[in-house]
């Protein structure tokens, strides 16, 4: 099972690199920053699991990246990191859709419970995929290979497969192209041209045979992006 993924937005170097680091130690995989501009960029288009925000930051304010959460990841878990310890500011943070509140300094260990407590209350990320039958072949992550009815193959590459299985644990939704920046490209969306993402769009059809003037698989959203279609309809 892959590892769980965290996000910490800390501007205070020390203690994000003990953050960092305590976090790997226990398994996790994290995403770190200490710029409040860059956190609500990457809060809003990166895929993690739980978020651990400071909220005094540079740039942007850890309560105003905390309600562009909520807006946009009404589930997603949230830590509140602070060395401000009165009720009023521990209450408004919760209020405001945090699941729980740690002041500063704190120990690792209690770092730690806390994380493991919100995880085991919050729903799972979308889970891995082997096999995706399709209309007119079968995707084959295993192998990294789309097989067709007929018998021949075509292999994906890394990247392709990659954005192929963000698309299909999405099934369903509008993937915005920023957010299959941030989450597969791993790159912010500031400034780049999206271009990469369409001509990969379009090899991943050309190989699985989807009509790009009437796809079956991968949908054209107009305003919002692409879905991977869960039931394999013609696009309206």
């Amino acid at each position: 099972m892959a590892a769980r993924r965290i996000l910490t937005i800390e501007d205070d170097p020390a203690i994000r690199r003990g953050i960092v680091d305590a976090l790997t130690f226990a398994g996790y995989d994290v995403l770190e920053t200490g710029h409040g501009t860059d956190g609500a960029d990457w809060a809003v288009h990166r895929e993690y699991d739980l978020l651990l925000l400071d909220l005094v930051l540079p740039g942007t304010s850890g309560l105003d990246i905390l309600q562009r959460v909520r807006q946009v990841r009404p589930t997603t878990p949230v830590i509140i990191l602070t060395a401000r310890g009165d009720e009023r500011d521990r209450v408004d943070g919760l209020r405001k859709g945090a699941d729980d509140y740690v002041v500063k300094p704190f120990g690792v260990k209690e770092l730690l419970a806390r994380v493991e407590a919100v995880l085991r209350r919050s729903p799972e990320r979308p889970t891995d995929v082997a096999l995706v039958p399709l209309p007119e072949a079968c995707i084959d992550f295993a192998r990294r290979e789309v097989r067709l009815h007929d018998g021949s193959r075509c292999e994906l590459s890394e990247k392709e497969a990659e954005l192929l299985r963000y698309l299909v644990q999405h099934r369903g939704r509008a993937i915005s192209r920023d957010e299959l920046l941030g989450n597969v490209w791993r790159i912010s969306p500031q400034g780049v041209s999206t271009r990469t993402i369409d001509m990969h769009i379009a090899r991943l059809r050309e190989k699985m045979q989807d009509d790009p003037a009437e796809p079956r698989i991968i949908m054209t959203v107009r305003g919002k992006g692409y879905m991977f279609a869960a039931t394999g309809e013609p696009a309206a």
